[in-house]
């Protein structure tokens, strides 16, 4: 394992922890004595540590090289039969999980290759390393804003490759995943004076306003385009 494998195994685990909820940056920040905007940078994947500061973040999770070195690390990927195994996984994985480890279990779409690979991407070379389609079940209430686009219980891909504000295609607004906090939301979005206003599909709702924090891009608040929508009939 080289640095740069390392340096993602340790990331994969940390967003792991902190899924589960044993683990959270400010408790990490408090462990190591790092600063909390260094340890966000590092698990958005806008930075590396030092050799001393991997050991202290391994120290602080009780864990060597060595278990970085056995860990497993399976991850979705395009098959070369039916289709495309793309992970449906929880809001907060497909917001803050680069890599997404596949467990037994767990539920699998399978898309057809040409449509997966015919999708463009628009995204920073940092957000390119994630895994890059991933499927969230939309609850009841996430939908309402989107309907009709959007119905309760639907599945939702989402192409995190596509994080740009550029529209996909010139006669029709994309519509993203967003990060609202430490939540997911489905909605179209403008960029204005620093804030990204959050627009639904249903006139019934109301417009939101998210701010972009100094030292962030508005991508950094798109966890991906929604490519396409499957509403249960």
């Amino acid at each position: 394992m080289n640095f740069k494998a390392m340096h993602d195994q340790l990331r994969r685990e940390l967003l792991r922890r902190i899924e589960r909820g044993t683990l959270s940056a400010s408790l990490l920040s408090r462990q190591t004595g790092f600063g909390l905007s260094h340890i966000s940078n590092y698990l958005h994947g806008r930075g590396q540590l030092s050799m001393d500061a991997v050991d202290r973040v391994l120290a602080a999770l009780h864990l060597s090289v060595s278990d970085l070195l056995t860990m497993s690390q399976p991850r979705s990927r395009l098959d070369d039969g039916y289709g495309g195994s793309v992970p449906l996984v929880s809001h907060h994985a497909a917001l803050f999980e680069p890599y997404i480890r596949v467990v037994p279990g767990q539920e699998l779409l399978h898309v057809p290759n040409r449509f997966l690979e015919g999708l463009r991407a628009h995204a920073p070379s940092p957000r390119r390393a994630w895994e890059r389609f991933v499927a969230v079940r939309i609850s009841p209430a996430d939908a309402l804003p989107m309907e009709p686009l959007v119905y309760p219980h639907a599945i939702a891909l989402i192409d995190r490759h596509y994080n740009s504000l550029v529209p996909y295609r010139p006669d029709r607004r994309n519509f993203y995943a967003l990060r609202n906090g430490v939540g997911l939301q489905l909605r179209y979005i403008d960029f204005i004076d620093h804030r990204l206003v959050l627009r639904p599909h249903s006139l019934a709702f109301p417009i939101g306003l998210l701010d972009v924090d100094p030292g962030e891009s508005p991508g950094d608040l798109i966890g991906g385009r929604v490519a396409v929508v499957w509403n249960e009939t």
